[in-house]
């Protein structure tokens, strides 16, 4: 048997291995007495995975600053606040600002929570005291956080004058107008330096969560198009059975039914009745087969109205369903393309118009199944325009025309927007369900 190379490693149940007689760096001899597997398993994963100390204090301080990151960044601004008001802060100043430039700085543990209320707070001190360093850090919290609203602004133009503005006043009036133009360039430098970083940060989170979402959709279209593939080979298979076995097997049946009233031999009329009887028994069979290949889809095991409700609940919308009728008894093609029609509404709602308010109805006629998801006009501000995949409805679309329904999109007059969808009941092979009988 081959000498086992000495690289390899033994598991604790695999025979014992031989280490060979050699000198390591402090000229000590190793006697060459065999090691059992799991010994070797340790001495290898010893190596390759030390528990030191030092490794263990790294992954301990790992998980707590993961875990209080809030708390230390507050403390973090607070500490470079005050540093920078200690630097900066004359002998002579008044108490006033010594108290004013304190209470900026500690203003700074609001930031994440009520980041518009800290910057309000950091206003005196930067005013009439030296906490420069936290108004900025003010101003950047509430961009990061309210993105280009009203409050946004507001901090930027407050900003804007605390640096422009010298205190005392009688101070600011007697400057004369080259001292009142550097003032406000540094003050538009200023205040643009941490409205631009928060900005920058918040859109490149949403850049993020829209190229997520792009990703997503994009998989969704290839999951669509495969499935329209395949039901478009189905049908086409369907078809074909249908158009040209089934003919032939008719031709069958009625030569054998031929055969038997012009044969006299008993034995010949019972083959051809034989004949008969199989020719129609497989032209039922294959009838069956035609309607399976032409209802049979790949949503087997995939989301349906029945999931509808856990839908609506996790999406994060406000949504209000109306289900009307007995959503148990459509067919199961008819059913997950409905639930599919409104998952894909909820998603571009919550990409263009998350704050607004969403109805879903779906409605079970006589013959037909009507989806319709309705949203009114955004409230409050709106996400930057970001791409979009663009290909949600088309996919809707795609999918109701395979099963012989039709969908539209269009805006509301509200300043909404409207999805319908209509799926017909009656499928080959499948029978439709009973609608609701109403009082």
């Amino acid at each position: 048997m081959p000498n086992r190379p000495r690289h390899a490693v033994n598991g604790p149940d695999m025979p014992a291995v031989g280490v060979p007689t050699q000198r390591d760096n402090d000229d000590r001899i190793w006697t060459g007495e065999p090691l059992s597997g799991a010994q070797a398993a340790d001495i290898v994963s010893t190596v390759v995975h030390p528990r030191t100390p030092l490794r263990e204090l790294r992954a301990r301080g790992s998980r707590f600053l993961k875990g209080h990151s809030g708390p230390l960044s507050d403390l973090g601004a607070i500490a470079l606040a005050l540093l920078d008001v200690l630097l900066v802060f004359p002998k002579d100043a008044e108490l006033y600002s010594h108290i004013l430039s304190g209470v900026a700085c500690l203003a700074l543990v609001l930031r994440r929570r009520y980041p518009f209320l800290a910057l309000l707070l950091t206003v005196p001190g930067y005013l009439a005291g030296w906490s420069q360093l936290a108004g900025m850090i003010a101003l950047y919290s509430v961009a990061k956080k309210r993105a280009w609203n009203w409050q946004t602004m507001a901090g930027a133009v407050l900003m804007m004058l605390c640096r422009f503005v010298v205190w005392p006043l009688d101070e600011f009036v007697g400057q004369d107008w080259r001292h009142q133009v550097t003032n406000l360039l540094w003050a538009v430098v200023d205040a643009g330096m941490p409205l631009a970083l928060g900005l920058l940060v918040t859109t490149r989170k949403e850049l993020v969560r829209r190229l997520t979402e792009l990703a997503a959709t994009r998989e969704r279209k290839q999951q669509l198009q495969a499935q329209a593939i395949r039901a478009e080979e189905r049908t086409r298979l369907a078809r074909e059975m249908h158009d040209v076995v089934s003919h032939q097997v008719s031709l069958i049946a009625m030569q054998a039914g031929a055969l038997k009233m012009t044969v006299t031999d008993a034995d010949s009329r019972e083959i051809a009745n034989t004949i008969r009887r199989l020719s129609t028994k497989t032209l039922e069979e294959l009838r069956q087969l035609v309607g399976v290949l032409r209802t049979t889809s790949d949503d087997d095991g995939r989301p349906d109205l029945g999931d509808l409700r856990r839908l609506v609940s996790d999406c994060g919308l406000a949504v209000t369903l109306n289900v009307d009728g007995d959503i148990e008894s459509i067919p199961r093609p008819v059913s997950a393309a409905a639930y599919r029609t409104v998952q894909e509404a909820l998603t571009n709602v919550g990409k263009h118009a998350p704050s607004a308010a969403v109805s879903v109805l779906v409605q079970l006629g006589e013959d037909e199944l009507v989806v319709r998801v309705r949203n009114g006009r955004p409230r409050g501000q709106r996400s930057p325009a970001l791409p979009s995949g663009g290909h949600g409805l088309v996919g809707l679309t795609e999918r109701a025309e395979l099963l012989g329904g039709s969908c539209h999109a269009e805006p509301s007059r509200d300043g909404g927007f409207v999805v319908t969808s209509r799926f017909p009941l009656a499928l080959p092979g499948v029978p439709a369900p009973q609608a609701p009988q109403h009082a």
